[in-house]
């Protein structure tokens, strides 16, 4: 009885990461519907990205006021990942916006390949064969569900696909220097990329729309929900970093896939769009290889 015990203590706290990843996948498979609401309410992204950002540090700043004396000791660590972060926001919302969807959203989730060489060469992580066995089901999954033989390979074919694909690549940064940082708090590390994207947003948002004064009166009628998603962002974010701390970069690469499974069924329910078989097959690879990555533990030596 008592090895079953231990057994049991032991599994709860390795788990917990697990659940806070994919709790973190599931927000974001989810917070891209009511951007298209106030898109469409003539909410401009980038306007809506920086003011819901700006709550996130504002709410930060209040909340975890103690994390700012992690700033100065981890300066250059702060800044690149807010960096990073504020890349593959901006990076992602002007080729979405720009491009097709589904090719840009494909380049993107490559995002596991890159994940593979940065966490080698900064964190000193070596996939073993069943590593990379695992890695490739999950970005086969991943192919399978967004997949559309009409659009071709995966390759970008004008700046636009160029910067989906490097939205992928920043995103893989930005989670390695995460996991890079252990020393430093989740909540500090969510500080330092809800500053990155807020910062990077507002540029963006200033090009392509310059006349700030215009900007109130759209957003205006969004008050509400930029709030509660500016809170919503900030939760997650210090969900994710807590995950990403405490799990090996290649193992969490693989289970933020799951973000995929949940905009797909979000989709399904919320926009009316359709669900393919080849949506299941893929979401089913992909599900395969976090169980696999879950109970294989780091699969890394």
């Amino acid at each position: 009885m008592i090895p079953n015990s231990t057994s049991r203590v032991n599994t709860r706290p390795a788990l917990i990461p697990i659940f806070a990843l994919l709790l973190g996948a599931t927000s974001w498979g989810i917070l891209w519907y009511p951007f298209r609401i106030m898109k469409a309410g003539g909410l401009a992204a980038p306007i809506a990205t920086f003011l819901c950002y700006a709550v996130t540090v504002v709410v930060g700043a209040v909340v975890f006021r103690r994390a700012w004396q992690e700033f100065l000791p981890n300066l250059k660590w702060m800044i690149a990942i807010g960096l990073a972060m504020g890349l593959t926001n901006v990076c992602y919302l002007v080729a979405v916006m720009e491009a097709e969807v589904i090719r840009i959203v494909l380049l993107f989730y490559l995002a596991p390949l890159w994940t593979v060489p940065l966490a080698r060469w900064m964190l000193k992580e070596k996939l073993t064969w069943a590593g990379y066995a695992t890695m490739a089901m999950a970005v086969i999954g991943a192919f399978v569900m967004l997949w559309r033989s009409e659009l071709g390979l995966p390759a970008p074919r004008n700046a636009y696909e160029w910067l989906g694909l490097s939205a992928g690549f920043t995103f893989a940064l930005s989670n390695v220097l995460v996991k890079r940082t252990s020393n430093v708090s989740p909540e500090a590390k969510s500080l330092a990329g809800a500053i990155g994207v807020a910062l990077v947003a507002l540029i963006v948002a200033q090009w392509k729309i310059p006349v700030i004064a215009a900007w109130l009166p759209s957003a205006a009628p969004h008050a509400l929900l930029i709030s509660i998603i500016g809170i919503v962002l900030l939760v997650t974010s210090v969900t994710l970093q807590y995950g990403l701390t405490k799990v090996s970069a290649n193992r969490a690469a693989v289970i933020l896939l799951f973000e995929l499974i949940v905009a797909a069924i979000a989709a399904h329910y919320l926009a009316d769009e359709v669900t393919r078989t080849q949506d299941w097959v893929g979401g089913a690879m992909i599900v395969g290889a976090g169980l696999i990555a879950t109970m294989r533990g780091g699969h890394t030596h």
